[in-house]
C-alpha cells in the first residue's frame, strides 16, 4: 500500500490525469455535434429526435451532478471516479456500436451519467490534494484551461474524426482515454472521504433533486420543439419547481442531508454559483451560435469551422494560466470582475456579425475577447466556490458549482435559440433573404448573452466578499513567506 506522502509527491501527475477526464467530459458534450449529419443519415435519426443525441447527455449530466458529488464524499472520491470512468468507457463502446437511435440515445444518457460522476469527484480530489492558496490556484488554473478548452476542442476534434474515420470514432475515442486513466489512477490517486460523517445516505433527497433537475433540464431543451407557451413546457417546469421545494422540505428535516444548507452561509460560494449560472448562460451558447454562423452564413465545411476555433481553445488556456496567478496577488472578485467585462465585450462585439463578413472580420477579434473572459471567469468561481469549504464537503461543493454551470449553459442556450428563432422567423416573414434572417437572429442571441453577463458583473460585486478575496491572497501571500523561510 502506497503511503499517503508518496501519493502528496504525485500530486501534479494526478492533476494531469483529472484534467484528461474532465477533458472528456466536457469535449463529449460538444464533439458529437458536427457528427450528426452523418449520425443522421447512418441510424436513419428522425429529424426531431437527432438533437437528443446531445441532449441526452446534458439531461443526465446536470441532472445527476449533485448526487455524484455527495456520493463521492461519502463512498471515497477515488472509488467513485473509477467507477465514472467504467461507466463513460463502457457506453461510450456501445454508443458507437448503436445500431438504432434507440440505443444510440440511452449510450449517451449513460455517458451523461458517468460524466455527473467523474466531474465533481475529480475536481473535489484536486482541492483536497492541494491546500487553499497559490498552490491549488496553479492547480485550477490548470484545471480551468483544460475543461474550459474542452468545448472547443470538441468542434475541431469531431469534425477530423466524422471526415477521417467516420462518426463512430467521435464515441470510440472515450474508450482508450478512460481504461488509461483507469489504470493510473490507483497508483497517482489516494482515497478519500467525508471520514467525520456517517455512511448514512439521504435517498428521499437524492431522488428528489435528481428528478427535478433532470426535468428542469428537458423542460428547456425540449422548450424549443414543443414552444415555452406549450402545457407541456409549462408542466414540466412546473412540476420541476415542486420538486425541488419537496427537496428543500426534505433537506430541512434529513438526519444527514444531501445538501445540508448551512453550506449557503458562505455567501462566497452562493456567490460564486449564481455567477457560475450566469457565466454559463452567456457564454455557452456562444459556441453553438458561433458554429451556425460559420456553417450556415459563412459556408465553412465541418474542419474548417472546427479548426476555427483554435484560437479560441488556444486563449481559453493561457488566459485560465493567467488567472490562477493573478487570483493569487489580486483576489479572486477583481479577476472575476474583469473576466465579466471580457464576456460582456466580446458578445457585444459578436453582435455586429455580417452576412458578407469573414474569419478575421466578424470572428477572431470578439472570440479571443469572450475567451479570455471565460478562462477568468470559469477559473476564479471555480476557486471561490470551493475555498473555505470544509474537507468532508468538497465533494458537494464541486458538485454545487459544476450543476450551476451546467444548468446556467442548458438555460442560457435554450432561451437564447429561442430568441434567435423567432427573430429569425420575423425578419424572414418581412421579406428577408435567409443568410441575413440568421444573421439578424444570431445578432438578437450574442447580445442576450451579453445582458446576461453584465448581470453577472453586477452580482460577482455585490455576492462575491471581498474580505473573503482579501484573506485569500494573505494565505498565498503567507504560503510564499513559509516556503522562503
Amino acid at each position: 500500500m502506497m503511503a499517503n506522502n508518496d501519493f502528496q509527491e504525485k500530486r501534479w501527475l494526478a492533476l494531469v490525469l483529472l484534467s484528461a477526464a474532465q477533458f472528456v467530459v466536457v469535449l463529449d458534450a460538444s464533439i458529437v455535434n458536427v457528427a450528426l449529419p452523418s449520425i443522421g443519415t447512418a441510424l436513419d435519426f428522425s429529424q426531431e429526435n437527432l438533437p437528443w443525441v446531445v441532449n441526452a447527455y446534458v439531461l443526465t449530466f446536470g441532472g445527476f451532478l449533485l448526487l455524484g458529488g455527495r456520493t463521492a464524499d461519502l463512498l471515497g472520491r477515488r472509488r467513485v471516479f473509477m467507477a465514472g470512468l467504467v461507466l463513460v468507457a463502457v457506453a461510450s463502446l456501445a454508443a458507437g456500436f448503436a445500431a438504432t437511435e434507440g440505443q444510440l440515445i440511452a449510450a449517451r444518457a449513460a455517458q451523461g451519467l458517468g460524466a455527473a460522476i467523474i466531474s465533481p469527484a475529480a475536481l473535489s480530489i484536486v482541492t483536497t490534494i492541494f491546500k487553499d492558496g497559490a498552490e491549488r490556484n496553479k492547480a485550477l488554473g490548470v484545471w480551468g484551461a483544460v475543461a474550459g478548452s474542452g468545448g472547443a476542442a470538441g468542434v475541431l476534434l469531431g469534425g477530423i474524426l466524422t471526415d477521417g474515420l467516420g462518426w463512430e470514432w467521435v464515441l470510440w475515442v472515450n474508450v482508450p482515454v478512460s481504461l488509461i486513466a483507469l489504470a493510473l489512477t490507483p497508483r497517482l490517486i489516494a482515497e478519500s472521504r467525508a471520514v467525520t460523517e456517517t455512511r448514512a445516505f439521504d435517498v428521499a433527497g437524492a431522488i428528489s433533486v435528481t428528478a427535478a433537475l433532470s426535468i428542469l433540464v428537458y423542460a428547456v431543451v425540449d422548450a424549443e420543439s414543443s414552444g415555452w407557451g406549450s402545457s407541456k413546457t409549462i408542466g414540466l417546469l412546473a412540476l420541476s419547481v415542486v420538486l425541488l421545494a419537496a427537496f428543500v422540505a426534505i433537506e430541512l428535516r434529513a438526519r444527514k442531508p444531501l445538501v445540508p444548507f448551512s453550506i449557503f452561509r458562505i455567501r462566497t460560494l452562493t456567490g460564486a454559483n449564481v455567477v457560475g449560472l450566469l457565466v454559463g448562460g452567456s457564454l455557452f451558447s456562444m459556441f453553438f451560435f458561433i458554429s451556425l454562423y460559420m456553417q450556415q452564413v459563412l459556408g465553412y465545411s465541418a474542419i474548417h469551422a472546427g479548426l476555427s476555433y483554435l484560437p479560441l481553445a488556444l486563449t481559453i488556456m493561457a488566459s485560465a494560466g493567467i488567472a490562477s496567478q493573478l487570483v493569487t496577488k489580486l483576489g479572486y472578485k477583481p479577476v472575476l470582475a474583469i473576466g465579466m467585462v471580457f464576456i460582456f465585450a466580446g458578445l457585444v462585439w459578436f453582435s455586429r456579425v455580417s452576412v458578407g463578413g469573414g474569419f478575421t472580420t466578424d470572428i477572431l477579434g470578439p472570440s479571443l475577447l469572450a475567451a479570455a473572459g471565460l478562462g477568468f471567469a470559469f477559473v476564479t468561481t471555480t476557486i471561490a466556490a470551493v475555498s473555505g469549504v470544509p474537507e468532508e464537503e468538497s465533494g458537494l461543493a464541486s458538485g454545487l458549482i459544476n450543476t450551476s454551470q451546467q444548468i446556467g449553459g442548458a438555460l442560457g442556450l435554450a432561451v437564447l435559440s429561442s430568441v434567435a428563432t423567432s427573430h429569425t422567423s420575423n425578419v424572414l416573414a418581412g421579406g428577408s433573404g435567409l443568410k441575413d434572417a440568421l444573421t439578424e437572429g444570431f445578432q438578437v442571441a450574442f447580445l442576450g448573452g451579453a445582458a446576461i453577463a453584465a448581470l453577472g458583473f453586477v452580482l460577482t460585486l455585490v455576492l462575491i466578499k471581498g474580505s473573503d478575496s482579501r484573506a485569500h491572497v494573505e494565505i498565498g501571500r503567507a504560503e510564499a513567506e513559509g516556503a522562503e523561510a
